[in-house]
Order: C-alpha cells, then structure tokens, then sequence
C-alpha cells in the first residue's frame, strides 16, 4: 500500500463521518431522534477527523520503516500459538518501503516481501497492530535500516520452519524479525524461551506437537513468539486495528 491509497482511505473516511454528521443534524431537526443522539453523533464526527487530521500531519501513528506488525493468522497452526503463548497474535513481520510502498518481509512458506495491504487482508478479519522501537528516531537511521534489509537479504527465499528449530536453515516469522534486528542492529527485541515454557496443556496444542514432533518434544528448544517480541518493553504501540484501521 502506497502513501496515496493511504491518503484516498483517510479522505473516503473524512467524508463518510462529515455525511453522519449531518445526516444527524437532519433527523434532529426533524424530530426524529433526540438532541442527545444528535449531539453524540455529531462529537463523534470531530473525534475521528481529528485523528485523521493528526495522522496526515505525519505524527507518530505513520508507518515507518522498520516497524514490526503482528496479525492473528488464519493458518492451521494459528490457533495452537494462540493458546500457548496466550496471545491474540500468532504471526509477525517486518515492514520495509520500496519505491514508495510499503512492503512486509515474513517467513510463510518461504521468506519473502508481501505487499502491506495484502498482507493485512490476509489476517483474521483484516486486524493488526503494530509496534516500533521507542527510541527509533535516534537509531532506525539510513544507514541501520540499509543493515536490517541487508541481514533480511541472507534469510530471502528460504523456507518457513514448522519444527521451530533456533537454525538459519529454515525460519519461522519471530524468528526471522528477531534475527534482522539482533544481527542487523545488536537489539534483541523479545526474550528467548524454551519450547517447555509455553502452556503446552490445551488440546489443540497436543495435536499440533503430536504431528510436528510425534512423541519426541524437544522441550529445550530455543523459541521467540510473536507475544514475546510483542510484550518487549523495548516498543512502543504505534496503531492496532480494529481501533485504528486503514
């Protein structure tokens, strides 16, 4: 998704709250609901667009490069990761910006850049979120990001890991982001756990360890979740959806 289809989207919602607000100053003044509906509708209308507003003047809920998002998968695994690591997120993805659209670099099946857009359809019900370092003005720089897409570059292509191993032959979608930004830029965003860590009691849990792993769990396996990089005190939220879709 590109600056301009970000900017067509905040006018299509501006104008879509500016006909509620008027549509409710003409039901009140014909009697057909009350002023105190009218008046909530209409305090609404100015919320919103304040917040459009305070968004294209380019504040701190813009998207940036290096931004980390989260998403609830729709995949067959998405519901066990959930459980376990008790979090409503269960994939994860680095954004990046290529001639002008922003792109998200995540291990699916293989590591590769999906358009942003895309990527956000593809999530359960379109939601997200989305988190950047606090002090990342001071440190996501020019030449940092050209580190973190140049680490992201070694990881291109290869294939996502179902055995959650802590190797670089194969990669999960935490894995990957932990790694970019550990190698690229010496900041480890998340805390390192074990396999054994996690509640690994709930049924849907079973099932999935059972047919990755069969009766050989390798407990003392190295992990990062989605839910450890996203509770990292090192971010700071910028944007969740559905409070503040696109």
């Amino acid at each position: 998704m590109d600056r301009r289809n970000f900017e067509a989207l905040k006018l299509l919602n501006s104008r879509t709250f500016v006909t509620l607000g008027a549509n409710a100053a003409k039901l009140y003044n014909r009697g057909l609901i009350q002023k105190g509906v009218a008046l909530g509708k209409i305090a609404l209308v100015f919320v919103v667009l304040a917040l459009f507003c305070d968004r294209s003047r380019g504040g701190d809920r813009e998207i940036k490069e290096g931004d980390i998002i989260f998403q609830t998968s729709l995949s067959s695994q998405s519901e066990a990761i959930r459980l376990a690591t008790k979090s409503e997120y269960s994939h994860a993805g680095l954004i990046f910006e290529e001639n002008g659209k922003f792109y998200v670099f995540e291990a699916v099946k293989t590591v590769r850049m999906t358009p942003l857009e895309t990527w956000i359809k593809r999530g359960k019900n379109g939601e997200y979120a989305i988190k950047r370092l606090k002090n990342a003005d001071d440190i996501l720089n020019a030449q940092t990001l050209s580190k973190l897409k140049e680490t992201g570059k070694k990881f291109s292509g290869r294939d996502y890991d179902l055995a959650f191993e802590w190797s670089d032959e194969k990669i999960y979608c935490s894995e990957l982001v932990w790694k970019i930004y550990a190698q690229g830029a010496n900041i480890e965003i998340g805390k390192l756990q074990k396999l054994g860590d996690f509640d690994l009691s709930a049924e849907p849990v079973k099932l999935k360890l059972k047919e990755r792993y069969g009766e050989r769990i390798p407990l003392d396996e190295v992990v990062i979740s989605p839910a450890a990089i996203f509770n990292s005190d090192l971010l700071d939220l910028v944007e969740v959806c559905p409070s503040d879709c696109r």
